[in-house]
């Protein structure tokens, strides 16, 4: 039974009960009774608080035992909604809580009808997690950011034997699967098991106006329109354009006389190290990438290859980094540190993409290098729960092969400018 139609809801007075007071763009969610309503929203407009009142108010409303499931690319994300359903019920309905166990992130609750209903954050990045029982609803977070066969084979066929429903609630990433569910809910002719809403941040009345414009005006226009204004613009978030374009060439063994340069980002706990090698005419010619092995092993690796190029590296010297510099100094290795600040990163971030706005860079063939061309496509500006801008992998990937090609790259901006000052030597002032 939809919430909207049940014969003893109240719910403006329900979500009152719970201190939950949702502004006119968060009503028209709650109020729809599509089986399948999919909402894409700009940054702050309070998509986590709305989706967790869905949540509650399923799992309390239901006739008979329920299951619902919240679910998002990463834990860390599905979390910002299930904490906000766990500290709600906290506060407001502790006498309802039959059982909680945080390590499943599951929280049980006696509903209206005296069954129980279930309600439980879930990972996509472990797709085989998301087999099993049937759904009485599901709440997809950031729908926009997994990958299409989540939802198509996973997710959407756990509806199907209850009649679920689902909410799908994003910031928009392009024009992919996403954005073709959100148009089966526009038009005259739409779907009729779905609605879909387009909401900007401004049309969150508690946010302030003045700072969205401050934004409008740090932001490039593409990126500002989809993370603020939600709206659907291919590549708009990609901070580098091209990279396939680049894309076209193979791996290369040392030559003589080549001149090599190189970028090593080190690994620390779960992330990579690695180890990328550029020619002369900035071509990408070899890439190492490994992690959970001993220092000592990685750095024997890593001198191998430098010693087989003959190459310059350039080491991410922040943390961990510097004892592995000077341990690959006292070995002979010709390398240098760039310690990482945000405005030394940002440097680095924006030369590495000028390079490729200007197709001055060469990478193999993507069917050579899959993961490289993944993580590079995947790069993205976007905006923190702060409103801040950032450019960063996307929440639970990686960007260690980003940051070591932007390393190797880095040396290719200071070789051009000791060029110039050779080739055009300042010129001594004759007096007479």
């Amino acid at each position: 039974m939809s919430l909207r139609s049940h014969p003893t809801l109240n719910l403006k007075r329900f979500f009152a009960d719970l201190n939950y007071f949702p502004h006119a763009g968060q009503q028209l969610v709650h109020r729809s009774t599509a089986r399948r309503r999919v909402v894409s929203c700009g940054v702050r407009w309070g998509k986590s608080l709305c989706a967790a009142m869905e949540a509650i108010a399923a799992a309390m409303l239901a006739d008979g035992r329920s299951i619902g499931w919240i679910v998002a690319p990463t834990y860390d994300l599905a979390d910002r909604i299930y904490r906000e359903v766990e500290l709600r019920l906290m506060e407001h309905m502790r006498h309802r809580i039959v059982s909680r166990k945080e390590s499943e992130r599951r929280i049980v609750i006696r509903n209206i009808s005296g069954g129980l209903s279930e309600i439980r954050a879930k990972s996509a990045d472990n797709p085989d997690s998301l087999l099993g029982e049937g759904l009485d609803f599901v709440i997809v977070d950031e729908a926009s950011r997994l990958k299409p066969r989540i939802w198509q084979s996973f997710l959407s066929q756990r509806l199907i034997d209850k009649d679920g429903w689902a909410l799908l609630i994003s910031t928009p990433k392009g024009k992919g699967y996403f954005y073709d569910l959100y148009r089966m809910g526009q038009g005259e002719d739409r779907d009729p098991d779905y609605e879909s809403w387009n909401m900007p941040s401004w049309s969150n009345p508690l946010l302030d106006r003045k700072l969205i414009d401050a934004e409008r005006a740090r932001l490039p226009e593409r990126v500002f329109a989809q993370e603020f204004g939600a709206q659907f613009i291919e590549g708009s978030g990609s901070v580098f354009r091209g990279v396939r374009e680049c894309a076209t060439s193979t791996w290369s063994k040392p030559l003589p006389r080549e001149r090599y340069l190189a970028g090593l980002d080190l690994g620390k706990t779960e992330d990579f190290t690695v180890l990328t090698i550029l020619d002369s005419h900035c071509r990408l010619v070899h890439y190492d990438r490994f992690h959970r092995q001993d220092w000592a092993i990685q750095t024997q690796r890593i001198k191998a290859a430098l010693d087989r190029y003959g190459a310059t590296v350039l080491v991410d010297s922040t943390g961990a980094g510097e004892p592995i510099l000077e341990g690959l100094k006292r070995d002979g290795v010709n390398a240098y540190p760039y310690p990482f600040t945000m405005q030394s990163k940002t440097a680095l971030i924006d030369n590495l993409s000028l390079l490729f706005e200007k197709r001055e860079i060469l990478l193999p063939r993507p069917e050579l290098w899959p993961e490289g061309i993944d993580e590079l496509e995947s790069f993205q500006y976007s905006v923190n729960d702060n409103g801040y801008a950032r450019m960063s992998a996307p929440s639970g990937q990686h960007d260690d092969i980003v940051i070591s090609l932007a390393l190797a790259a880095w040396h290719v901006r200071t070789r051009i400018v000791q060029v110039r000052l050779t080739c055009f030597p300042r010129r001594r002032r004759r007096f007479i």
